[in-house]
């Protein structure tokens, strides 16, 4: 058994955890996909163990993988973390900084931000993610994230800096054609049990992953991302509460109807949220230039 797993084998697994496949792993690597094979089953030799089910016409992580996995991502973590310190030491400027923003949030904001950025000619890298629900909390504790925008929910405490950007209105919508947008009384808990629901994936891989089920139906179809949800909505695949920042349009042209339920859902807070410990002038200015933008998430309910 050779002690040596080399970071970029690491990388491999990484990237066809993400990536879904031996093939697209490989492009995203800029590899030819047996190249990246070798380099896997290599790993698998010298650590002894499968880490991929290849019995299926599907290869799939096995016990073992997961758990590679799980730990090689701490690995290559702490290894970037100790090029950015190293680099950092010497210009202040890190070589990468990665912001994720929760699904809710819209992304116009923060593409507009990185224009001013690149304009101070900086060579620091930015990795943009997207998370959904306790995804946000999940990816600063994992590190996976230096700054996390639309955070939300049960905050932390004493770990991170926050910022209140606003508070999310929720409605409960449904397509024109769904039956439930005939109904002109408060729809109740029983008849949404008659109907499927829309929801969010929870994206946490650490932390517990939060229920985004609010109510009892008869179908669950989970999405991974809230513009996925509000298209399904609009088909008319099942019904949900949505932002109403997101869909003020679609109410406007009667592509989603909004309708009273009895089960309303309260506006949440949302927050803006950093480690405390983290230093670097490419964080420190998008704290300080994040903090004062307009996230344009605010709407006024229907009079």
């Amino acid at each position: 058994m050779n002690d040596v797993i080399t970071l970029e084998a690491l990388k491999a697994l990484d990237a066809i955890d993400k990536q879904g496949s031996f093939a697209a792993a490989a492009a995203s690597l800029y590899k030819v996909p047996s190249a990246l094979s070798y380099t896997i089953k290599k790993l698998e030799q010298d650590i002894g163990v499968a880490l991929f089910d290849r019995s299926k016409q599907r290869a799939t992580l096995t016990p073992a993988g997961k758990l590679a996995l799980q730990h090689g991502r701490e690995l290559l973590l702490a290894s970037q973390r100790m090029l950015d310190s190293i680099q950092q030491l010497d210009s202040g400027w890190e070589s990468e900084l990665r912001i994720a923003r929760d699904t809710v949030i819209p992304s116009a904001p923060l593409f507009q931000l990185l224009q001013k950025f690149n304009q101070l000619e900086q060579h620091v890298n930015i990795t943009l993610g997207v998370e959904a629900l306790g995804g946000g909390w999940d990816a600063l504790h994992s590190r996976r994230a230096d700054i996390v925008i639309g955070a939300n929910g049960e905050l932390p405490k004493g770990l991170f800096n926050m910022h209140k950007i606003g508070s999310l209105m929720f409605v409960f919508c449904v397509a024109p054609e769904h039956p439930l947008a005939l109904v002109e009384t408060p729809i109740s808990a029983e008849q949404l049990a008659q109907y499927p629901a829309i929801v969010v994936t929870d994206t946490s891989q650490q932390l517990p992953v939060r229920d985004s089920g609010l109510f009892i139906s008869k179908q669950v179809i989970r999405v991974n991302t809230m513009h996925a949800k509000i298209v399904a909505q609009q088909q008319g695949l099942g019904t949900g509460f949505l932002p109403k920042h997101l869909i003020k349009s679609y109410l406007d042209d009667g592509s989603l109807i909004e309708k009273n339920c009895h089960l309303p859902r309260p506006a949440q807070d949302i927050y803006i949220a950093w480690h405390k410990q983290q230093t670097g002038k490419a964080f420190d200015w998008f704290v300080q230039q994040l903090c004062k933008l307009d996230w344009k998430i605010e709407c006024p309910l229907k009079q």
